[in-house]
């Protein structure tokens, strides 16, 4: 069949758009940090060039004109004159001043005197300016480069969902995995049963959220993620998959989201992965294959069998039935 859309893609984004927002689009700028942040990596460099390019030739531009309207361009070669700043003559002086300033270089050839007063109130503005402007955009993109999405790359999940009998009782499954070596602090999954329903007073919802239980009263939903683990969902009288068979699964239309949250060891920023499951990613009467084996000293996880599935004989009948 056609891929439907879906609500949540495999790798995690979600399909929603924002529109017509209206007047409500002026809070991205009341947060403009944030927003900064979320931006692409193209336009965060973008902003950082443009931001830094046109502060620099501002204040070039006003280091020019102190020196342009006290007529140092004109006197700046007559040693007995005392200019607003030595050795500035033109614009590109005048630039080069305000880069050695405000890098700190000081190469010693050009300087502020002291019978420059409005030089000295400038030159404390550019200070105030420029430690402003390197807190704000280099903190932005120290934040972006820290960010953890990229640690939530090496976090697997199954390409599909299997429903099968464990320990006498049908469950929904699927498997989740870490390929770093170091480990996620206080794991934490948990999953949504997206499905449009209508309520008894004829409302509908066309995206209703249901929690699919996977351990919240047992705390079997804190993990120890050091190897693959299978988690399972007991479908029972209080799931939301009560009513689900192998022949209802082929008619009906739903997705389950699956959220794997924890603290990057490393770094100790909380990292969230996302996938999602549709009715036609989950398989019936199907288990995974094992994937762990004891060697000399160690267990050996083979990632080739991760997303391995084969059957067992599973009743098509729903737990209702």
């Amino acid at each position: 069949r056609r891929e439907r859309q879906r609500f949540v893609d495999k790798n995690g984004r979600c399909n929603v758009q924002h529109g017509n927002l209206g007047g409500e689009s002026s809070r991205y700028l009341s947060d403009l940090f944030t927003t900064l942040v979320d931006l692409k990596w193209r336009w965060n460099l973008l902003i950082f060039l443009l931001t830094y390019t046109v502060a620099w030739l501002v204040m070039a531009s006003m280091w020019w004109g102190i020196a342009y309207l006290r007529g140092d361009l004109h006197q700046a070669h007559d040693d007995a004159y005392s200019p607003c700043v030595a050795n500035v003559y033109n614009f590109p002086s005048a630039f080069l001043f305000f880069i050695e300033t405000e890098a700190t270089i000081g190469y010693g050839h050009r300087y502020i005197t002291e019978r420059c007063p409005e030089g000295i109130v400038l030159f404390l503005f550019q200070s105030l300016l420029g430690s402003i402007v390197d807190a704000f955009l280099i903190g932005c993109m120290f934040i972006k480069m820290s960010q953890p999405k990229k640690r939530a790359e090496t976090l697997m999940f199954s390409r599909a969902a299997v429903v099968s009998q464990r320990d006498g009782k049908l469950c929904l499954m699927f498997r989740v995995g870490n390929l770093r070596n170091s480990h996620m602090v206080s794991a934490q999954i948990r999953c949504k049963l997206i499905k449009s329903r209508q309520t008894p007073e004829g409302e509908f919802l066309p995206l209703d959220q249901c929690e699919l239980d996977v351990g919240f009263g047992t705390g079997a939903d804190q993990l120890f993620l050091v190897s693959p683990l299978t988690i399972c969902h007991e479908i029972n009288s209080k799931s939301p998959l009560f009513c689900l068979s192998q022949r209802s699964l082929r008619s009906e239309q739903f997705e389950i989201v699956v959220i794997l949250e924890g603290i990057v060891e490393t770094t100790g920023m909380t990292c969230q992965a996302r996938t999602s499951y549709t009715e036609e990613e989950v398989l019936w009467g199907h288990r995974f294959l094992p994937v762990m084996s004891l060697e000399d000293g160690f267990f050996r996880v083979d990632y080739s069998q991760f997303h391995a599935t084969f059957e067992v004989p599973t009743p098509p009948y729903s737990v209702k039935e």
